[in-house]
Formats: structure tokens, sequence, C-alpha cells
């Protein structure tokens, strides 16, 4: 079996395993397409929460994307942890150069179990910068919440945070709703023309480590063989469900997901 695209992974790197970079390629990997990667931290880390972070140097982070890329052009681009506005800087320079134009941004600022994995300067430069450079971006609830500066109680919010995140200059967006105390998940995508609501049956585990870097890397590889964003969204939305579903029980805290759901994906929505 061939790669059916390539993908370039920007994010930091998880020791465990569950997310970051490595749930990334594993996604990537599952689902049928060749993964890259610019690692832009390196997080210790296990599932029951985050022991420090051991910042790579800008300079580096973009080496890793041209250099890479100049070699073997990525059909899409996954950016995940960007901790710094150093980084950030970096990555919009970088990004400039390589000029590719599919790019999924999920904004990573706060671990499962509430380290918090950016700073106020790089909150600010990804809201007026960054986000008007990608495809789509992939906030959680509390990432909505601080890009908008608003609370959310209600899908009703969700659809206002993402509009509030439209008028800022983002193209597309897709908020995950897991975390609202409510027996469905819904999760929305928004741009100007459209809002449609994916509603999906809660599942009851304590073990959806990663999820939000396994949905964006989903995304990003559905994209790249080009699916729409909103086609994109609802698959990957099936494959972490999936995903979570499998309940795979590992460590003592938070656990991960099973990337290898996938055959899944492949035999029902293809």
């Amino acid at each position: 079996m061939s790669p059916k695209s390539k993908i370039l992974i920007i994010a930091g790197s998880d020791s465990s395993g569950g997310a970051g970079i490595q749930a990334d390629i594993k996604t990537v990997t599952a689902l049928g397409s060749y993964a890259m990667t610019s690692i832009t931290a390196v997080t210790i880390q296990n599932t029951t929460g985050v022991k420090s972070i051991v910042s790579i140097n800008p300079r580096e982070i973009s080496s890793q994307i041209e250099f890479t890329s100049k070699d073997i052009r990525p059909d899409a681009i996954k950016i995940g942890m960007l901790h710094s506005s150093k980084v950030i800087k970096s990555v919009i320079h970088s990004l400039n150069i390589i000029n590719v134009k599919k790019i999924i941004l999920d904004p990573v600022m706060i671990a499962k179990g509430g380290a918090r994995l950016i700073d106020e300067k790089a909150i600010d430069l990804l809201k007026n910068k960054l986000i008007k450079k990608v495809s789509l971006i992939t906030p959680n609830i509390p990432e909505a919440e601080i890009l908008t500066n608003t609370k959310i109680k209600t899908k009703e919010d969700m659809i206002f945070a993402a509009s509030l995140l439209i008028s800022m200059g983002a193209k597309n967006v897709f908020i995950k709703g897991g975390h609202l105390h409510s027996k469905n998940v819904y999760d929305i995508f928004v741009n100007k023309k459209e809002i449609d609501i994916i509603k999906n049956r809660r599942i009851t585990t304590s073990n959806t480590h990663g999820t939000g870097c396994t949905l964006s890397s989903a995304i990003t590889t559905f994209f790249s063989c080009g699916k729409t964003l909103k086609k994109s969204c609802e698959l990957a939305t099936k494959y972490v469900n999936q995903s979570i579903r499998s309940n795979l029980n590992y460590g003592k805290g938070h656990g991960p997901i099973n990337h290898l759901s996938s055959s899944f994906i492949e035999k029902k929505f293809r």
C-alpha cells in the first residue's frame, strides 16, 4: 500500500506517546498517508501530567520545516503546539517560504492535566497573525474561550465564539464540544457561508489523552487527499470516536486513545 498523501506536522513531542507529534504520526500513518515532522518542543509527561517542557530553538524549527519541504513537498500541514511568540514568528516565516495552501491549526494551549503550554504573547500573535494564514482552526472549548475572551456553556455559545474567530480572520473554524457537560457532544464547523453541527453520543471514559491532536491530524489527512474541509471534519470525528471507544486504559491518569481504529473508517466511510 502506497501513502495517499504527504503531511508535514509542526508540533511538540509527548514522551508518553498519547498526544503531540507521536499521536500525529500514528494518525497520519493509520489513515494511509506519509508523516514528516518539525518538532517545536520536547515535553516530559505521562498520563498523569506534564513534568517539564524543553523548547527547541526557533531557527531549528524553521530549518526542519524548510529543509524537509525542499526535498519532500507536503500536500498539507498540521500545526500543533507553538509555545512562544518567537516560535510562531519562525513558523510564519517558513510557511511563507514553502507556500503550502492546505494548513490545519490546532491551537494547543492547555494539556489534558491542566498545564499551560503557551504564553500570552504567543496567544496574541496566534490571534492576530497565524489564524489568517491557515485553512482551518480547531480549538476545543477552553482554547476557544481564551482566543475569543468569552464563556462557552452551550452550543449556541460555541457558534458565537466561532463567528468571532471568523471576524478575526479565520477562514474556517471547527470547535470541539467535548468539554460541555451533556449526554451528547456537539462539534461545530463554521465559515462565512455555513454552520454544520456534528452530534455524537458521549463516550464515558477518562482515556481521552491526545484526542485534539488526533482529530486535527485526521482532518489534515482527509483534507490532503481531496475531501472538503467539512467532510474531513466529519470523517475525522468518526475516527476519533472509534479510537476513544476502544478504551485502551493505559497508565494511571488520562490514558491514550487507540489510533489503530482506522480500518473502521476505511470500510465504512471511504
